[in-house]
């Protein structure tokens, strides 16, 4: 197997194991008679560390190398989610052992995604594949593997149970780690400089703050993100009084994700075409705001369908671009921590995002909130229009950004 296809499926192994344990997780904390508090906790255990490890985290992948560390956080996964069936079936697995085995799964998880980022343009220069088309298929992979890795979960759940369905999931992280150590060759980078860890995670916060694009792309994710989560508090609540069906919200993100995934494996072709620029501004203006909007009218299920499809279609665009330019513009030594610091800006406000949704729900109504939503949306995401920190998607890197620290 070539190195790039090699990389893209263990991507897609690991991003499945992702999503499994989303599902398999609380639903395990239902049938143990959890509350819904504790389902809260699990919840903040899978995401915070995530965080955590998008900020320190980076830092060390620079240090101990792109390959080792995707490998590392792989087992990782693989002995932390195992050990939830195999303590709960034996001796016993308290609640608080669940939460710290879901901590320790998700401080590695955010630093081996960057890592296996990060390792893209050396193996596209193995294969000869241009650096978008490649940040398109391992986006592709990941949200297809996130839709598939959800819906296979909750069937096999039903069918088995949550525990036997952890033992697959912790095997989805065996095999992207042995995918990466047989397929994937060692790729070597500038060596990282002397120093301690806070100065080298300094230099990384130093990157970001000097690159007036990579400040605005932090900012921008970081608002569309909270939005996008309120959009899972307030979807059910609409599927409930509008559509009276419940489970219709699940129709209507399968349906999101499906267009996501065929759009990242589109972006290459439509950057060919137009600029990144006009391809990225264009891509967050049709999938953002429209389904705010359109929710808000208290429209029928066939056309939310249609529209959310589009919309995902023009969403899966975003990530390869942003990718690519990431990793143009960021020097090799730089990438990991790089990478994490824009992660972690992009999670940061996604817990505001679905507590004030859920509190401006019970407050004023679902209604109101999505037509404010949609219009901030709709003003956030007209900044890469008029912003002059965007002309640099279309220019080459500035070496002196490139390389600092």
């Amino acid at each position: 197997m070539r190195p790039l296809r090699a990389l893209v499926v263990a991507h897609t192994a690991s991003a499945a194991g992702n999503a499994a344990t989303q599902v398999a997780v609380p639903l395990h904390v239902l049938a143990t008679g959890g509350s819904g508090l504790q389902l809260g906790i699990a919840s903040a255990a899978a995401v915070v560390p995530v965080i955590v490890g998008g900020v320190f985290g980076g830092t060390v992948v620079d240090r101990i190398g792109y390959r080792r560390t995707s490998i590392t956080s792989d087992v990782v996964g693989a002995v932390t989610i195992a050990a939830v069936p195999l303590l709960a079936g034996t001796v016993g697995l308290p609640f608080w052992g669940l939460v710290l085995l879901l901590v320790a799964t998700g401080l590695l998880d955010a630093p081996g995604q960057a890592a296996r980022h990060a390792m893209l343009p050396e193996v596209c220069a193995v294969d000869d594949v241009p650096l978008l088309k490649a940040t398109g298929a391992l986006n592709g992979a990941e949200r297809l593997a996130q839709l598939l890795g959800v819906a296979a979960t909750a069937a096999l759940v039903g069918w088995l149970g949550a525990l036997p369905v952890l033992w697959l999931d912790a095997a989805t992280f065996a095999a992207s780690a042995t995918l990466v150590l047989i397929a994937v060759p060692h790729t070597s980078t500038a060596a990282t400089p002397a120093g301690s860890y806070l100065r080298r995670l300094r230099e990384g916060f130093d990157v970001v703050r000097r690159d007036g694009l990579l400040r605005a792309v932090v900012l921008l994710v970081l608002a569309t993100n909270a939005f996008d989560t309120g959009l899972t508090v307030l979807l059910p609540l609409v599927a409930r009084d509008t559509w009276h069906h419940p489970a219709a919200f699940g129709w209507v993100s399968a349906v999101f994700g499906v267009g996501a995934a065929v759009g990242a494996l589109q972006a290459h072709r439509l950057t060919r075409r137009w600029s990144r620029r006009r391809v990225f501004a264009l891509s967050f203006l049709l999938a953002g705001s429209p389904r705010f909007l359109l929710l808000a009218t208290g429209p029928s299920l066939e056309l939310t369908l249609v529209v959310v499809l589009a919309c995902g279609l023009a969403a899966g665009a975003i990530n390869p671009v942003l990718g690519a330019v990431q990793l143009e513009r960021v020097a090799p030594r730089m990438r990991a921590r790089v990478a994490g610091l824009v992660a972690a800006g992009a999670w940061a406000g996604m817990p505001a995002g679905s507590l004030l949704a859920g509190w401006g729900a019970d407050r004023v109504g679902v209604v109101p909130v999505l037509w404010t939503v949609g219009a901030l949306y709709l003003v956030v995401t007209l900044a890469p229009f008029v912003g002059r920190s965007w002309k640099d998607m279309d220019r080459p890197a500035r070496r002196e950004s490139a390389v600092a620290g």
